[in-house]
């Protein structure tokens, strides 16, 4: 059995395709300083902020207090992923797809690097303060690239799921045991095209022998056909109220708050859609299927 789908207008074939901005880790990381410098708060540098592997050569040139931000990991949030599209209707007999944004999660290693413990400790305690006081980034820090992010940005900062095994982490940098504080960020990554294409009006559906089969045995067996038609009602609305009925086969037809409806499972041929308003006269509209436009004025 073969399905053939036939679209008059489809978006596999778009008129136009755009890509929004996109925030970027290095922005992130800058993003992060700033957030510290502002609520930590550091004053005439007196704190260095870093984002260095904390390997052991890079610790040993260390000369003033240092609080440093090592990225070791990065994931998707599969919890949040979306894989359904975004359809906008535009107006103008087009409209634009788009797929949601991935959510990965950036997973940060934050260590303080100073001349004696207590002063490591004390910046280890004013960093989980000032982060923990920040559920989200705050809007005022984040650059132009970061306006497209659906939500807030979270932080999930100290999780005890995280960082379970520090040991063989220090270990692979080939440097000493130290107290770390885990941050993880949730970003929004959008690597996908918004595409604008015409709205698909008519489906068709056909049912019959493979293609493979011979020429004289698919002729013997003629394709069943059926459609799938979708149109608008057009007027002033509103629509909610709005009743819509196939007559010949005495079939409700639903019809959204914008005035769209789908109809399913026709032959071709002519069809009548009958219209009715709360307190005023039916009215009857001819559709002929297949048909460019499916669209009734009201």
């Amino acid at each position: 059995m073969r399905d053939a789908w036939r679209q008059e207008a489809a978006y596999l074939c778009p008129l136009r395709s755009t890509l929004g901005s996109h925030a970027m880790i290095d922005e992130l990381d800058e993003v992060l300083r700033q957030l510290l410098i502002r609520e930590l708060p550091v004053k005439n540098g007196e704190v260095n902020i870093e984002f260095h592997q904390p390997r052991r050569e890079w610790s040993a040139r260390l000369s003033r207090p240092t609080l440093n931000l090592f990225l070791y990991h990065l994931c998707e949030n599969t919890t949040l992923r979306q894989p359904e599209w975004e359809v906008q209707r535009n107006g103008d007999g087009t409209a634009t797809r788009r797929r949601k944004p991935v959510r990965v999660d950036l997973h940060y290693m934050i260590t303080a690097w100073a001349a004696e413990p207590e002063d490591e400790h004390r910046l280890l305690a004013r960093t989980i303060m000032a982060l923990c006081r920040n559920a989200t980034l705050p809007e005022d820090l984040l650059p132009e690239s970061f306006a497209d992010q659906p939500v807030p940005i979270p932080l999930r900062v100290a999780d005890p799921e995280l960082l379970r095994n520090p040991a063989d982490l220090w270990s692979a940098m080939d440097n000493e045991l130290r107290p770390a504080v885990s941050c993880v960020v949730t970003l929004a990554l959008n690597p996908y095209q918004a595409f604008t294409g015409p709205l698909v009006r008519t489906r068709e559906l056909r049912l019959g022998q493979a293609a493979a089969l011979p020429l004289f045995e698919r002729l013997l067996q003629p394709a069943e056909a059926l459609w799938a038609v979708g149109g608008a009602l057009r007027g002033a609305g509103p629509f909610a109220g709005l009743r819509l009925t196939l007559v010949e086969r005495g079939l409700t037809v639903p019809v959204s708050a914008d005035g769209r409806y789908v109809i399913g499972n026709l032959e071709e041929g002519e069809y009548t859609l009958e219209l009715e308003a709360e307190g005023q006269k039916p009215q009857r509209r001819r559709i002929t299927v297949p048909s460019p436009s499916y669209d009734i004025e009201v």
